[in-house]
């Protein structure tokens, strides 16, 4: 087991958007030595994600939305095929993704399962991801989605079935890490079959 880490300085390198620190550290290692290390790591807050899909269609609902850093590193387009995601921000994961949800896809679920969390990049990123699948059904749509107008969100709305989603998973189109273990998570566990 490592363990003993002793902070030495933390330094604000940006909080423009989020924060981003440098953190010089010590690390005590399990053969008793002790070495010094400096990393950066970047605080967005923590987050949730949703895989809603409908058993009566065999249908899922996905979102499509340009992603900067996505484009900054070879996506032509910039945009992804991902899953319902938002921040936090000062609510409980639950209430999050409801409400992300609905301002996203224009569906309102009331009930939602958690079915794990995970850090979706531990070497820079403090993020914990939630994640959560709901069915749907058409009824549930209140609004178009589309996210929020005041958070300039440009969303598209995507409802396909879910072996053509896998099947873009395999091909590539699909290419966001959250969106792949929520579609793999329903794929081992069955969730679309009658």
């Amino acid at each position: 087991m490592m363990g003993n880490i002793n902070i030495l300085s933390t330094d604000i390198l940006s909080d423009n958007w989020y924060t981003l620190k440098r953190v010089n550290f010590e690390l005590t290692k399990k053969d008793g030595s002790v070495i010094k290390q400096s990393r950066e790591a970047y605080d967005r807050g923590n987050g949730a994600v949703i895989l809603l899909f409908n058993k009566d269609f065999g249908t899922v609902v996905l979102t499509k939305q340009f992603r900067l850093p996505t484009y900054i590193n070879g996506n032509e387009s910039g945009y992804l095929i991902e899953c319902c995601a938002g921040l936090l921000d000062h609510d409980n994961p639950e209430d999050c993704i409801k409400r992300e949800t609905e301002e996203e896809t224009g569906f309102r679920i009331n009930n939602v399962t958690k079915i794990f969390q995970a850090y979706m990049s531990p070497g820079s990123v403090t993020e914990i991801l939630h994640f959560f699948i709901a069915e749907y059904k058409p009824h549930m749509r209140v609004s178009d989605g589309g996210g929020v107008s005041h958070e300039e969100e440009n969303i598209e709305v995507l409802e396909m079935q879910f072996d053509a989603a896998l099947r873009m998973v395999a091909a590539g189109e699909i290419c966001d890490a959250k969106t792949i273990m929520l579609l793999q998570y329903a794929q081992l566990n069955n969730l679309l079959e009658k």
